[in-house]
This record gives C-alpha cells, structure tokens and sequence, in this order.
C-alpha cells in the first residue's frame, strides 16, 4: 500500500542494467484518488513504498520538506496544474526526474511537459510494463546526469586548481625576470658611477607620464622594462670610453652611439623583451630627427621611447653630477617645456607639465627630494 510519509526503500534490481539506481524517493500526485491508488500500488509491487500527494499544492509542500528522487505528476488536476508543478521543481528542485500522465487528448500537453523537461509521459489508464520501463529510465538518467554534473564540477575545479597554480607559477617567473633585470641594471649603473639608481629612477618617471596619457596596462608594463633596460648595450662599450672624465672624440662618440642597437641585438631574442627591445633601440631618438641611430622624426619614434625621452632628461636635470649640482625641479620643467618639439613629443612634453610638483617629489621621496629652487 502507498505511504503517507516519505520512506527510503531500495527497489527490486531486475537485470545489471538497473545496478545504477539507488535507494528512490518517489511522489505520485493526482487529484484523482483512485488514479493516485492504482499508480503507487502498481510501484508498490515493483518494490517502490512511493508517497502521494492529491494537488500540486500539496507536493510543493512535501518537496519543501523532503528529497524526492521522481515526481510522477498528473497533467490536469484543479488549482495549479501538472505543468505548473513541472516548472516549479525545475527552477526549485531541478535535480528532480519528472514522468507526467495524460489522459486521452491531452497529448499537445504532454509535449509542452517534455519541453519543459519532463523526462517522460504515460497515458492513462497507465500499464505496469510501462510505468516500470519509464521509472529505470528516468531515474537511471538522473544518475547519470548527477555523475555528469559532479564530473564537471570536479573538472572544473581541477581547471580552477590549475590555472591558480599557473596563475602563481607565472607570477614568480615575472618576479624572477624582474629581479634579475633589475640587478643587472644595477651593476650598470653601479659601472657608470655618476648615474646611480638612474634606471629605477626614469621607470618611475615614463610610468608616471605614461598613466597621464592613459596606456593600457600592458603599454605601462612594456614601457617599464624598456626604460629600465634602455642602457643595457652600454655592457658592449669599452670601459675606456664609458668611465672617460672628460669628454669624447669623434670616434669615441661613434662607439657610444653604438649602445641602443647592441642593447637591442641583447633582448631581440628574449621572448618576453622583444616590445621592450624597441625602446632600447630607439631611446636616443629625438622629435626633430636629430637623435640617433636611425635619426627617426616625429611619431615614427615609439610612443615608449618618446615618453622615456622626457622622464631621461628630467632625470639628467635635478640629479648631481661630480662636475655639477643637481637643479630644481621647476628648473628641469621650463627646460623640458622650451624644448618641446625640437627634442620633446609636445603631447608628451605636457603629459608631464600635467603632473604637480607634489607628484614628482612623492615619486622620489625615498632619496634625496627635488628641489623646487636652484
């Protein structure tokens, strides 16, 4: 007889093909009492103790108390009907198989139910071969989709695993680079003695003018490594001319010019340094074309190289030398602005007017500040 409480019974296993079910909650709803009757006693013989429920009202009010594997519905019955039922345990209890009964003309009905996601319909008066055969499936079929939602899950939190692990993996590597890059810029500045920390100085500054301009987060990184590997050629320059106290020959010049495109041959096969190689390369060009090695005008130099320009100089301005003192920074700003479109990018040249005294001093407050007067 049918239960009036949800029970755990095991169904009786007919063949090995029916191993994957498991210990079912079933619900039989129909208003009519001795369709509902004839339904569970028919599942009562199959080895099911089904629970039943007379409106749709009442199985929403089982549902909301207990777990049910299978929902066998009627499509008609007063109130909410089948169908309402149907899209309420899809939004609400969507792991639930559904089976609805139709009775004869209500077929476009039983359809509109299957679109819904019923797993099944039976017509009444409803035969016992064919409810038997419609619960294995539906049941069977919630199994296997449970074990393919789990297997996802479970994939894809191997996949969120991985790629944190990656994510990680990636991020030492970009510090090791870094670091790396930044001690050997470090023993060139420490080479070139009147130049100290000047390569993490100008990164400082061509970021602080590049987020003016509004680079994008690749752009500012691309440009960092290139200011701060823009003298990484210097290693090719005999220690003869890069340490002379006084000034150059012609030929001696003729080998200093040579350190963009040597510093660029050094990054042009690493991989992760080639955009920042056409810094390297193009760091000694100037607006007008007077720079070199190519003599490049205008906007053919790279927009990084146009921004390390101006950071470079202000650099060269405000910090000491041993034949001189350090200027101001206001100093450094009306020099950089009278040579805006000679030496300078104009655009850039007021990229960094744009930034207040207090900007650039915050920038290097971790070593001797600007001066604001000679």
């Amino acid at each position: 007889m049918p239960a009036t409480s949800a029970a755990l019974i095991a169904p009786r296993m007919h063949s090995d093909a029916h191993a994957q079910i498991y210990q079912a909650r079933l619900l039989v709803v129909d208003d009519d009492e001795a369709v509902r009757r004839i339904v569970a006693e028919l599942l009562h013989e199959e080895g099911y103790e089904p629970v039943i429920a007379a409106s749709a009202e009442e199985a929403l009010e089982l549902l909301s108390k207990n777990q049910f594997e299978l929902v066998i519905s009627d499509i008609k019955m007063p109130g909410a009907d089948g169908l309402a039922l149907l899209r309420n345990l899809r939004e609400s209890h969507p792991e639930t198989a559904v089976i609805m009964m139709t009775g004869f003309g209500q077929i476009e009905s039983a359809v509109e139910a299957l679109k819904l996601g019923a797993s099944d319909y039976l017509t009444k008066p409803i035969r016992l071969a064919a409810l038997t055969e419609s619960v294995l499936t539906a049941l069977n079929r919630r199994f296997e989709n449970l074990e393919a939602a789990n297997y996802q899950k479970s994939l894809e939190g191997d996949v969120a695993s991985k790629t944190r692990e990656l994510e990680q993996a990636y991020a030492q590597i970009n510090e090791t680079y870094k670091l790396t890059l930044e001690a050997l810029v470090t023993a060139l500045d420490a080479r070139e003695c009147e130049t100290s920390h000047h390569s993490q100085r100008v990164v400082k500054y061509s970021l602080a003018i590049g987020q003016k301009l509004g680079l994008s987060t690749e752009e500012l990184e691309q440009l960092a490594r290139g200011a701060l590997l823009h003298d990484i050629g210097k290693i090719g320059v005999p220690d003869s001319i890069l340490l002379k106290p006084g000034p150059l020959t012609e030929d001696e010049w003729v080998e200093m010019k040579k350190h963009p495109e040597i510093g660029a041959r050094i990054l042009s096969d690493i991989e992760f340094l080639k955009n920042a190689s056409e810094i390297v390369m193009t760091h000694q060009e100037q607006w007008n074309g007077d720079g070199y090695p190519a003599g490049l005008v205008g906007k053919d130099i790279p927009l990084g190289s146009r921004i390390f320009a101006v950071a470079d100089a202000l650099d060269a301005i405000v910090s000491d030398r041993p034949y001189r003192k350090g200027r101001s920074l206001n100093y450094a700003r009306e020099e950089i602005e009278r040579y805006a479109g000679r030496q300078f990018d104009p655009q850039v040249v007021q990229a960094f007017l744009s930034l207040t005294n207090e900007e650039w001093i915050s920038l290097r407050e971790e070593e001797s500040i600007f001066r604001t007067k000679d």
